[in-house]
């Protein structure tokens, strides 16, 4: 009977992320360091599952390279959401090949610290990705602000299994040095095997221009303890004109990056005045102007919901209704139901429940 290793079903289903992953993003809009990550991930199940599947000991120089090449794409993803310039106009992306080639020197010279380089990359990586992820949502100023939740989620997960391959590399090598690497199989399975299905439904929903809301959940985002400024207020005020004037919240492509652009003024000073003044992210900002508008609609034509959701900005049906739940507390259904009841326009409605 064929025997067929769990990483292999694992490299499938990583493979139909992938290609799910290319249908939904516009090919100006992704990120190739998603796109590549997934691919690895996929890569080093299929030698993860050739190694303890069927002890082939030849795999372990190309499982150590892909090791230290998940931990840069992972980290280079996210790094490439928080801003808008391509990879050619990054010259010092050169520099995250080294952990890499340090590995495959190792390999060819000096085999014996491979697995404390490995160790120390995932961890530096790691923490570098715990750092981005304490920064908020607001860090990630290229992702679309319809998705920058998702985003910053799968920013949080990635960060955390980094961070923790570090520790399944220490008790691997423990293991090895105790009992001769006896439950290596074991923990490789549960833990790896596990990781790297989780890390690519992460990377497929952070790297698509278009995610997929899959937590109805929301990350709330207090102001910080810091009161806002006059010049916050100023920020804030220019921000609401600009808002209402041009209606940038219907843009679908809009992210904090280019709300700052438009105000001349850096994303992080943008989103701060927002933090304090509004007691909220950007992201949760924009969308209380794309609910409102939904609402208006929903109250004043009979257009269908999709329609409706797809003209004040959102881009999935999950995410408006979370965001739209938030902010008024039921359903668009509801939320129709109720305006007809009472017979107001949808403006009215709003100004009474504001």
């Amino acid at each position: 009977m064929l025997f067929v290793p769990l990483p292999f079903v694992v490299a499938v289903l990583l493979v139909v992320l992938l290609v799910q992953m290319i249908r939904r993003s516009d090919s100006n809009d992704r990120n190739p360091f998603f796109l590549a990550l997934v691919s690895v991930y996929a890569l080093q199940s299929v030698v993860i599952g050739v190694r303890w599947g069927y002890d082939v000991l030849e795999v372990l120089p190309v499982q150590a390279v892909l090791a230290v090449v998940i931990a840069t794409l992972a980290w280079l993803s996210f790094d490439g959401l928080r801003s808008e310039r391509p990879p050619a106009q990054r010259p010092w992306l050169l520099l995250h090949l080294l952990p890499a080639l340090v590995v495959i020197g190792l390999i060819a010279f000096w085999p014996a610290p491979i697995s404390l380089v490995i160790i120390l990359v995932f961890a530096g990586y790691g923490v570098a990705l715990c750092r981005l992820a304490f920064a908020g949502p607001d860090a990630l100023g290229s992702s679309r602000l319809d998705g920058v939740i998702s985003s910053y989620r799968a920013l949080q997960l990635t960060a955390f299994a980094v961070a923790s391959s570090a520790v399944i590399d220490i008790v691997i090598s423990w293991d090895f040095a105790q009992s001769d690497g006896s439950h290596s199989a074991r923990i490789v399975a549960i833990g790896n095997v596990l990781a790297l299905l989780v890390l690519g439904s992460a990377a497929t929903v952070a790297g698509t221009s278009r995610p997929e809301e899959r937590d109805e959940t929301t990350v709330e985002v207090t102001a910080p303890p810091v009161l806002p400024s006059a010049e916050d207020a100023d920020i804030a005020a220019a921000l609401d004109r600009l808002m209402q004037a041009r209606e940038l919240y219907r843009d679908a492509d809009l992210n904090l990056n280019r709300l700052a652009r438009k105000m001349s003024l850096p994303a992080r000073q943008v989103s701060m005045a927002v933090n304090r003044v509004k007691a909220m992210s950007v992201s949760q900002y924009v969308n209380d102007y794309r609910v409102r508008e939904a609402c208006r609609l929903l109250a004043d034509t009979d257009r269908a919901v999709t329609g409706i959701m797809f003209d004040a900005g959102f881009q999935t049906k999950s995410n408006f209704n979370r965001e739209f739940l938030r902010v008024t507390g039921m359903s668009p259904k509801a939320w129709r139901a109720r305006a007809l009841a009472a017979g107001k326009s949808g403006a009215a409605i709003i100004r009474l429940a504001g």
